[in-house]
């Protein structure tokens, strides 16, 4: 057989930048641990453990986040128990739970949803910290 010189092979390897992409975990999905993107990602399953994302979090109506999470934007119409660092604009929807604290620079709550915890509002200077800043400035809300 001969080679088939039309195929297109990466020599960098696979790309790792995440920038654009989207990641999904499905309803009935359970997942311990921390997950880390550079993209959006969308919950419908269960995290146990820190959910970080560079760009946007959505979680739907059967998401459950059991820890902290991090991220550019976020809209929560699932349940949250833990804190949450949005470095742009939160919303929880009318079906979200949210139990934890929150600091975010913009913060819409609609009718019906949620909310039990301690909310800090404002410019949120901090680009990307490392975890440990995140949970620091958490801490002293």
């Amino acid at each position: 057989m001969g080679k088939n010189n039309s195929a297109k092979t990466n020599s960098k390897g696979p790309d790792t930048s995440g920038i654009g992409s989207l990641n999904l975990i499905g309803t009935g999905t359970v997942i311990r641990g921390d997950i880390e993107t550079a993209g959006d990602i969308r919950v419908d399953g269960t995290l146990i453990g820190k959910l970080t994302a560079k760009a946007k979090i959505v979680l739907g109506e059967s998401a459950i986040i059991e820890g902290d999470m991090f991220c550019q934007n976020a809209d929560i119409s699932g349940a949250v128990l833990g804190n949450i660092l949005v470095e742009d604009m939160l919303t929880l929807k009318s079906t979200g739970r949210m139990h934890g604290d929150v600091v975010t620079k913009k913060l819409v709550i609609e009718a019906g949803a949620d909310f039990t915890g301690n909310c800090k509002m404002g410019d949120n200077k901090v680009k990307t910290p490392n975890v440990s800043v995140k949970q620091e400035q958490l801490a002293n809300v």
